[in-house]
């Protein structure tokens, strides 16, 4: 049947992927080298080659590209990618005390938004078709309907993490305006936001965060909690949720990077799962990734970017950063026993399954997408530039995920078979609008900091680096020619 000859497909119009490499990240792995995916009803309906199709399929030719599963980031603080780059040189420390102690509190409803409008549409921009908001900024329930407003105004899949860095989480959390947030939000018809609880644990013998949780419980809400941040939350807040049967199936640790063995235990043992976050945790020093110490303990994991305040937005550089920090570790640990590491154990098809299948499973959504299955939700992924060398040869297709593409390479993005993005360009999407409320959210931060605050917060100082005394000294008789003389001027630059 010959298909519709268009520029764009219409509403509801079914859709095929023709000719591509197909990732399917099922139970199987599936691994199709030329095959067509086909769309119908916001649904997958068929996978294979050459498919036959309606007559009016608006067919998309996938030829030199991977179609893949929408990804899925577990973890990212979209309301502060208005700060994008702003901490490049910052440790944990500087973090926490910018937004935690210091100038957090600054950010309006209006910047909220702000920051969730510009990271929703940079993630959907890279084929991240489900992201968790861990939306730890929202000082009142005008900010988290500021940050649902901007996530329901961009095409995707959001889970807001409902968190306030400037209030006990006792507190907020066990308040009947929260309470009534979330009864609001769930009776809005056909919105693309759901709901978590994000907070911390600190250790605290009290354990005052356990009406936090009663709360969480008492509305049906899955709680994500950063865990094993070195310096701020480690194993005795694990064994208080644990001796407290708050650790279920549906928690998600995020970072997990400096616990012991009894943590990952409980962890393992209670069903959770664990966001890496590898560029964070490589850079700002909650630990060392732990994808290494999550097999040894049968702990699944997914992955995300954390921030935009230092970091990447797009999960390919996650699955990248993932893989050197695993392989590092396991060579290092290979040398330390005065031995060599010939076999890798992460494969570029782990993390892309973590990508994509892990974040489905950690959000409870893995029958409805994560991969590409016929009936599965079609959240598609088209990797393709045919203007760019890196593109081919396309010889192993998790490598090249993993290790050769980028953002600029997605060509295609459907979110529940609606086209977001086509042709490496995203669809409507005014960024005229997105950069007009971005740069009036700077403007405000930068007169309520001050001009020299703005700029000594951003470059904080730079520790005084020793350099070790040299014990070996060598030098020539004047009298004897060195064979590195030959050649060279009085300034000892060689002219040969």
């Amino acid at each position: 049947m010959e298909e519709a000859k268009q520029t764009m497909p219409r509403d509801g119009q079914p859709i095929v992927f023709r000719d591509g490499v197909v990732v399917c990240m099922d139970r199987g792995h599936q691994l199709l080298s030329r095959a067509d995916v086909l769309i119908q009803n916001g649904r997958i309906a068929a996978i294979g080659p050459a498919l036959a199709a309606p007559t009016d399929c608006f067919a998309i030719d996938a030829s030199n590209g991977i179609v893949m599963p929408g990804m899925v980031d577990t973890h990212r603080h979209l309301w502060q990618t208005a700060m994008r780059g702003y901490g490049a040189d910052w440790t944990l420390t500087q973090y926490f005390v910018w937004y935690y102690l210091q100038w957090g509190k600054a950010f309006r409803p209006e910047d909220i938004y702000a920051g969730n409008l510009l990271g929703a549409v940079e993630a959907i921009d890279a084929g991240v078709t489900t992201t968790v908001d861990w939306s730890h900024g929202l000082q009142t329930i005008e900010h988290a309907e500021a940050a649902v407003d901007a996530l329901e105004s961009v095409p995707g899949r959001y889970m807001l993490a409902y968190g306030n860095i400037q209030q006990a989480p006792w507190e907020w959390a066990t308040s009947p305006d929260f309470a009534s947030f979330v009864n609001t939000q769930r009776s809005r018809a056909n919105s693309n936001v759901a709901l978590q609880i994000a907070f911390d644990v600190t250790g605290d013998p009290a354990f005052p965060e356990r009406t936090a949780f009663e709360a969480a419980r008492a509305l049906g809400l899955a709680v994500t909690t950063h865990a094993g941040v070195w310096g701020a939350t480690n194993d005795i807040g694990i064994q208080q949720m644990f001796d407290a049967g708050f650790m279920t199936p549906e928690t998600v640790y995020v970072h997990a990077a400096s616990l012991t063995a009894d943590s990952y235990h409980r962890i393992a043992a209670t069903g959770g799962s664990v966001s890496v976050s590898t560029e964070s945790e490589e850079s700002a020093g909650q630990g060392y990734p732990s994808t290494f110490r999550l097999r040894e303990y049968g702990i699944p994991a997914s992955l995300s970017n954390d921030t935009s305040v230092w970091w990447s937005g797009d999960l390919f550089s996650a699955m990248r950063a993932t893989l050197g920090a695993d392989r590092a570790m396991e060579h290092l640990e290979h040398h330390q026993r005065e031995d060599t590491l010939t076999h890798c154990t992460l494969r570029a098809e782990n993390v892309v399954e973590m990508a994509t299948m892990g974040g489905a499973r950690a959000l409870g959504l893995d029958g409805e997408i994560g991969s590409l299955e016929v009936g599965k939700r079609a959240d598609v992924v088209l990797v393709k530039n045919e203007a760019s060398p890196a593109m081919f040869p396309l010889l192993n297709p998790y490598g090249h995920l993993a290790f050769q593409a980028q953002r600029a390479d997605v060509h295609t993005v459907l979110i529940d078979g609606k086209m977001v993005k086509y042709e490496n360009r995203l669809l409507g999407v005014d960024f005229t609008v997105v950069r007009r409320r971005i740069d009036t959210t700077i403007d405000h931060l930068q007169s309520t900091l001050g001009e020299d605050a703005w700029r000594q917060e951003m470059n904080p100082e730079i520790p005084e680096v020793r350099v070790i005394n040299n014990p070996y000294t060598y030098t020539y008789d004047d009298t004897i020619s060195r064979p590195s003389d030959a050649g060279r001027g009085a300034n000892g630059v060689d002219h040969r």
